[in-house]
């Protein structure tokens, strides 16, 4: 393992965990509307989808637990107990353990995210009597998230001899486009959390996993950075995952510091420079050190893997974007990493942006991006369409044994670019 830096990860986590954490509500608020995500959770399909895994159960279990808490400790108990219980549900179903609660494939993400916007939901129309302000709502929500999103479980073992790998996922994304809509990443993560694999070379290693949301928001308000930052220093490799193009994998070579405006999950738009903390030293580019070569030239699964180079920028000087497949020049802006300039290039600028101001910069760390999830033949529309069909699960089934395959690889190898 390597013996680095670690005060500056303990005081990043503090300083993080000094802004979650606030002081109990005093006085009582009206409880805001529901988001847009929220929203989206009365339509057909997601009930479909809570209904045929037997995620429609949670929400009654934990209405009627908050109507039990007399406190606001008591509710924040509450609270982060269904969250951590949601987490461990959605990860035991995806790897068999328990009852299947349903006919929809173990190996589904989205019982997990339509679940987990029930219980927001809730919890933001919440009104006890003993009151709730604005910002103990905030503090409850932000509880609920990170718990159901394993992001605060991310445990190591310690010692020697073991390799300690983490893997991000995300959330479903333009649900308005397609409600029915899965994450492979989000799939994979439920499928490795806690699990353990053989590298290439031989080694065994630990995979701990956490799920992202879709909302520009989030980001800029460090919760890649509060999840990371005290783990980064421990790990052997770290490995952020999003859905990319159709019938293909890439390995990002570069990430960009620019938002391109494409709209989240709430429905809004961005288009910006990565809010960052200390933004005078921000660099516009920040690279993979995955073992991209190795990776590329190994024989992981039925789709072809690509070590994608190509970028988008302002060139130094000019005003006008230009596409550079080698990647960027000197002194240019970035429009586009390889990843593009959506919340999957910006989760890979903001891990690996931290990795290099923790001092890791021989960790192998980056971003991998999937193919595009796809429906069989016939079940496209999303008008006449069903929530699921077996193509659409053998479709997810083999990205999940691909990235798996992938992390074995990049896990066994050392140093960017290092090739057989």
């Amino acid at each position: 393992m390597r013996p680095i830096r670690s005060t500056l990860a303990l005081a990043l986590a503090a300083a993080s965990l000094s802004l979650a954490l606030g002081a109990p509500p005093a006085s009582a608020t009206d409880a805001p509307a529901v988001t847009a995500e929220e929203a989206r959770l009365d339509r057909a399909a997601p009930q479909e989808i809570l209904r045929r895994s037997g995620f429609d159960a949670l929400t009654p279990e934990f209405t009627a637990a908050l109507g039990h808490a007399r406190t606001f400790p008591q509710a924040e108990r509450t609270v982060a107990r269904y969250g951590a219980q949601l987490w461990r549900r959605a990860v035991d179903r995806a790897q068999g353990r328990g009852p299947a609660g349903g006919d929809i494939s173990r190996d589904d993400d989205r019982p997990l995210y339509w679940s987990r916007l029930a219980l927001t939901r809730e919890l933001r129309s919440w009104r006890p009597g003993f009151g709730v302000t604005e910002e103990g709502r905030a503090r409850l929500l932000d509880r609920l998230e990170r718990s159901s999103r394993g992001q605060d479980t991310l445990h190591f073992p310690a010692g020697k001899g073991v390799k300690r790998i983490l893997l991000t996922g995300f959330d479903p994304f333009t649900l308005d486009r397609d409600t029915r809509i899965s994450n492979p990443s989000g799939a994979t993560a439920l499928a490795l959390d806690g699990t353990w694999l053989r590298t290439a070379d031989g080694s065994l290693a630990r995979v701990e996993t956490a799920v992202f949301p879709v909302r520009w928001q989030d980001f800029a308000d460090g919760t890649v950075e509060r999840t990371l930052a005290p783990h980064l220093p421990e790990l052997d490799l770290f490995t952020t995952v999003s859905q990319g193009r159709p019938g293909r994998f890439d390995i990002e070579r570069t990430n960009g510091a620019w938002r391109g405006g494409f709209p989240d999950n709430e429905n809004l738009s961005r288009t910006e420079t990565v809010p960052v903390a200390d933004p005078a030293t921000q660099p516009q580019w920040t690279s993979t050190t995955l073992p991209y070569g190795v990776i590329t030239a190994a024989a992981t699964g039925r789709f072809p893997v690509y070590d994608n180079t190509s970028v988008t920028e302002l060139p130094a000087g000019a005003d006008s974007p230009v596409v550079r497949p080698d990647g960027p020049t000197p002194g240019s802006a970035a429009r586009a990493g390889g990843g593009g300039n959506y919340l999957s290039n910006e989760i890979a600028y903001r891990a690996t942006l931290l990795r290099d101001r923790l001092g890791l910069k021989d960790l192998p760390g980056g971003h991998v991006h999937t193919p595009v999830l796809q429906f069989g033949a016939g079940n496209t529309d999303p008008a006449t369409g069903t929530v699921t069909d077996p193509e659409f699960v053998r479709n997810r089934l083999d990205i999940i044994a691909q990235v798996r395959a992938i992390v074995a690889v990049a896990a066994g190898a050392s140093g960017p670019g290092t090739r057989p």
